[in-house]
């Protein structure tokens, strides 16, 4: 994790203090149903909620774990030390590491997702706000990055909300998918533990049982999770782009907010540049680098091995606090994104009516002319705008084949901008749910 791209929620949920407080729990927990059981004194599982209010050391039990050279072993350790050798004699009974260790990941991912989910809403509520606000500001669209038709920048706000509101429920059934707990004993077979006693822990924690575990959980669940979580900065990249695109000195038709004080440049002090959607462009690059090493965790040597275990202590919070960090940041440039209708208009028309093209062509073919030949006809005009500079409708009325097949009011008609904004309300019913 890098502090410059962390949030202290999500950063905190991967602490060490946190992972030896879900291992407390987890362990606490599995005694109280073993104590219900009878297979451990009820006075002993009693005994380890003394330390419910202690912090843990994590000097000491890295200190431990120094000698040890094996983690749940020096929490153990440590536990004992803190309720007593004879309290912690049951402490751990019919485990194996992985129970816990695989149990808490699985319990900071459904957290961590819990987050990301509450910054998902943040980030819809600002784009539909802005959507709304500009849902009749008309801009150019572009294929290829040349003009294409009249759209608006509410549909272009209207689009990335509909793409973040499907990764909203990507997350929430990636979420639902990781939300397993094993507490099955070495492979997995419940041979020294009761299923019960998992199913009392998953109880506890908010999870579901893990239908089959061996060792370890399987890791295509996880695999599932980390890929979500790419595909969502994906699409925080598919807003940047568009928003580097748009801030371009050429277009100009929105920018990132440029506070007062703020520097763009070292060399050049006129510099406003779009360093925010820059910026989010890195992280999601960072993310989805966790995608692929997760696909490779799936893949384990039988019942199990740890070449999983190195590459989650890094995709496990790098991919999550890097992504709460982003999502975070993309809202707040999308709330304060400055928009100028003025150059989109004036963008639209640097063509002189160009973009209008298709609408003359579909005219002439209703006229009775081919398609093939009205398509001759409205390029040869519209070559004369690219070329010459020319007025597209100016071109269109002084060519006698164009006016033989289409009187001039009609073809005035063509380069009504409102046609292409007429179902805008469809649309925003369509992406939004309302009438």
């Amino acid at each position: 994790m890098i502090e410059r791209y962390s949030r202290p929620e999500m950063a905190a949920l991967w602490s060490p203090a946190t992972k030896f407080r879900i291992w407390y729990e987890i362990e606490a927990h599995a005694c109280d149903a073993q104590a219900e059981l009878g297979v451990i004194p009820k006075e002993s599982a009693a005994a380890v909620w003394k330390a419910k209010d202690v912090e843990f050391d994590v000097a000491r039990i890295d200190e431990i774990e120094a000698v040890t050279k094996h983690d749940v072993i020096a929490f153990l350790t440590h536990l004992a030390e803190i309720i007593g050798n004879e309290e912690a004699r049951f402490v751990h009974q019919g485990m194996t590491s992985s129970d816990v260790l695989d149990t808490t990941f699985n319990i900071q991912l459904v957290r961590a997702a819990d987050i990301l989910l509450a910054d998902l809403d943040n980030l819809l509520a600002a784009l539909k706000r802005r959507a709304y606000e500009h849902k009749d500001t008309v801009r150019i669209g572009r294929s290829h990055g040349i003009h294409a038709e009249p759209t608006t920048m509410g549909l272009t706000f209207a689009r990335f909300h509909a793409e973040m509101a499907r990764n909203r429920k990507r997350l929430e059934t990636a979420r639902a998918e990781v939300a397993t707990g094993a507490i099955s004993g070495a492979v997995g077979t419940f041979a020294n533990i009761d299923p019960a006693v998992e199913e009392h822990v998953c109880a506890k924690l908010g999870l579901t049982p893990e239908p089959i575990s061996t060792q370890v959980i399987p890791r295509d669940r996880h695999a599932a999770f980390f890929a979500c979580l790419g595909v969502i900065a994906s699409s925080i990249e598919n807003i940047a782009i568009e928003i580097r695109h748009m801030q371009r000195t050429e277009v100009l038709e929105a920018e990132e907010f440029f506070s007062a004080g703020q520097k763009g440049s070292s060399a050049m002090p006129h510099k406003r540049n779009p360093v925010l959607s820059e910026n989010l462009t890195g992280l999601a690059r960072l993310v989805r680098m966790a995608v692929i090493p997760a696909m490779e965790n799936v893949a384990l040597w039988h019942e199990r091995d740890i070449s999983h275990s190195s590459v989650e202590r890094g995709i496990g919070p790098d991919a999550t606090v890097t992504l709460d960090f982003a999502l975070a940041r993309l809202t707040g440039l999308v709330d304060r994104l400055v928009i100028y209708p003025e150059t989109m208009l004036a963008n639209m028309n640097r063509f002189r009516g160009l973009v209008m093209s298709q609408r003359v062509l579909l005219a002439l073919t209703q006229a009775g002319v081919s398609r093939e030949d009205a398509y001759r006809l409205v390029q040869r005009n519209a070559m004369k705008v690219w070329e010459q500079g020319a007025d597209f409708q100016t071109e269109l009325l002084a060519d006698p084949e164009v006016t033989a097949a289409l009187p001039p009011d009609e073809i005035a008609e063509k380069f009504d901008v409102g046609y292409h904004t007429k179902h805008v309300d469809t649309i925003f019913a369509r992406v939004f749910g309302e009438s």
